[in-house]
């Protein structure tokens, strides 16, 4: 398996990942359009095969009791979203280096969608997050 790498704008936040991503899930909720300015896009690994390789600007956002947001304290990169008790991490797609090999899987939490853009056919969708 090749190993993808990715990182923030600046390259305070670095990470490398030696298992495979899980394709791409496109979220719509109101507090990912805000930390992401739109749409936030992910893919995730498992923990073990995650690896920061720099991360002196790496900061933490704790949004609930399980849910941090990782970001760079640089640049503002918006970089890694963490929910215990998965064993993935979640890492914001835009971060990742090409070529990934990876495609997108889902929209999720389209009940909170905003209203200025249009969902490209073709993808499953989901009014809130699956299985809830």
């Amino acid at each position: 398996m090749n190993k993808n790498t990715g990182g923030c704008f600046c390259g305070a936040v670095r990470y490398e990942v030696s298992a495979p991503l899980t394709a791409v899930t496109y979220c719509h909720c109101s507090k990912c359009r805000k930390w992401h300015g739109h749409v936030g896009a992910y893919a995730a690994v498992d923990r073990d095969g995650f690896r920061l390789t720099e991360e002196h600007g790496l900061k933490w956002h704790t949004v609930s009791p399980t849910v941090r947001r990782g970001f760079c304290v640089e640049c503002g990169s918006s970089v890694l979203f963490d929910e215990a008790p998965s064993a993935k991490m979640s890492i914001c797609a835009g971060t990742l280096e090409s070529p990934t090999g990876i495609r997108e899987k889902a929209h999720i939490y389209l009940g909170s969608k905003g209203d200025y853009y249009d969902i490209t056919p073709g993808l499953v969708e989901y009014d809130t997050f699956p299985g809830k």
